[in-house]
């Protein structure tokens, strides 16, 4: 038997789906191909390789052209198990190697995404075939100046992750940036690209995410041409955009595909939202428990009224409102989407009524809890949610110690810690702070497209125009 496929078969001596097969090609003379059967099609392998095989003459040569995708000579027999463990058939003569690609499709079909839906614009979303996810994208953007880098991660693994973006937009000390981190990952295996952002971000102390992640490729695509930065991970469904601005969380890409005229207010409402899920518990304390004379008296009077038979303080009453809601809104996630809902909904409505019939707490925290959770529900980052829920309780327990005064200087110190956040040596909080003409107009204030030509300078220092509408 040859010595490469003796090689092979003590290196995968215990991998039952290897299949070696042996092909007379004259009496002194055989070819061997190897392959891993449960990643590689058997179709495929007939098609490209048994057959030209069977029909060549006993001359044979490898050099001789076969059919296939992708064929690669390999010349160092190290690479072996990276080409077999990779849905490559390798074809053996003598001391001559051929790798040709025969893999399964073993991905899912492309499908609308179902964590960031959209009543406009395109329903097709990444799957974790890698190549299928760049076939997306390179259907959108149809120019050579679109790179990609690619970076074998993980010592067992070996997964391949591709940097993705436009040469004559992105700025290349962000590209840069970018690859050295990613160079320094040096780790068993890489599974999912949340263990990409996780590097990336080193598990910073900002509760607020910097990278984001997305299975929307429009949303892949418009950051791209903005001149951010898009990495892809075989195995993964997502996609993840640097650098990243808090306003991106805020405003989703289906904006876009809006009249500037009717997203305004939808924009305003989102803001609101964001704030008032994060200080609402706490402002609802601090006016009950410090500041009664900022409310009117026939409404303080009220309160009491419902508080009266309660055997809690206001704060113990929110807490355990707060924490039912995080409850149900878990169960609501891991529970199968067919009766999730229906859970939580029956959980909120039952252990809702029989609190205040019980006189567990009173109506009104229970409406301020409810305000709190479904204004936080209008973002759909899992990220996000968790940082407004850190906040949540920080400015909670500062308004019952401080009241009004502690929640103002709780207020102050989010400001300063997000102002000081960075996402790539960009400011996580721009373009508010520092304050940017192009990207506010594209976020926050969304301007006419027909006004909307130029790009961002915080994104790239080259190729400004977006385009020119008469």
């Amino acid at each position: 038997m040859n010595k490469i496929v003796m090689r092979i078969q003590k290196e995968f001596s215990m991998v039952p789906d290897l299949k070696i097969k042996e092909i007379k090609l004259n009496l002194l003379k055989s070819a061997y191909i190897v392959y891993i059967e449960t990643i590689c099609s058997s179709d495929k392998i007939n098609d490209y390789i048994l057959k030209n095989l069977t029909y060549h003459n006993k001359m044979f040569d490898l050099n001789s052209s076969l059919p296939g995708p992708n064929t690669v000579f390999i010349q160092n027999l190290d690479d072996i198990e990276f080409y077999l463990t990779n849905g490559f058939a390798i074809i053996i003569k003598d001391n001559t190697v051929l790798a040709i690609e025969v893999k399964g499709d073993l991905t899912r079909g492309i499908s609308p995404s179902s964590r960031e839906p959209s009543l406009l614009g395109p329903e097709d979303s990444f799957v974790e075939n890698i190549q299928t996810n760049m076939g997306l994208i390179k259907r959108r953007i149809k120019s050579h100046t679109l790179k990609s880098e690619e970076i074998i991660m993980g010592r067992k693994t070996k997964t391949s992750l591709l940097i993705n973006y436009l040469d004559d937009v992105a700025l290349t000390q962000n590209v840069d940036i970018i690859k050295e981190k990613l160079l320094d990952i040096d780790v068993d295996g890489i599974l999912d690209i949340g263990t990409i952002v996780n590097y990336l971000e080193s598990e910073n102390r900002s509760f607020f995410p910097t990278i984001k992640r997305t299975e929307r490729v429009d949303l892949a695509v418009s950051s791209l041409l903005e001149g951010k930065i898009i990495i892809l991970l075989d195995t993964s469904p997502f996609a993840i955009i640097l650098p990243t601005f808090l306003v991106d969380y805020i405003n989703p890409v289906s904006d876009n595909y809006v009249k500037s005229i009717n997203v305004g207010f939808i924009k305003i409402i989102r803001g609101l939202c964001f704030v008032l899920s994060m200080i609402t518990p706490g402002l609802f304390i601090a006016i009950i428990n410090y500041n009664q004379e900022t409310i009117p008296s026939s409404l303080l009077v009220n309160f009491s009224q419902q508080s009266a038979g309660v055997p809690f303080p206001s704060i113990v009453e929110v807490i355990m409102l707060l924490i039912i809601c995080d409850i149900l809104r878990e169960s609501d996630l891991r529970f199968p989407s067919s009766f999730g809902s229906a859970i939580s909904v029956l959980g909120a409505l039952i252990i809702g009524d029989a609190a205040v019939n019980a006189g567990l707490v009173s109506p009104i925290a229970i409406i301020v809890a409810s305000f709190t959770f479904i204004s936080s529900l209008i973002f759909t980052d899992l990220e996000i949610h968790n940082a407004l829920r850190y906040y949540r309780y920080i400015f909670l327990f500062s308004a019952a110690f401080f009241g009004l005064y502690g929640l103002f200087l709780c207020v102050i110190l989010f400001l300063i810690n997000v102002i000081s956040i960075k996402s790539l040596d960009t400011p996580y909080f721009s373009p508010v702070a520092p304050f940017n003409k192009e990207y506010f107009y594209k976020t926050i204030l969304k301007k006419k497209d027909v006004n909307n030509t130029r790009r961002s300078d915080l994104l790239t220092k080259q190729n400004m125009t977006r385009g020119k509408f008469s």
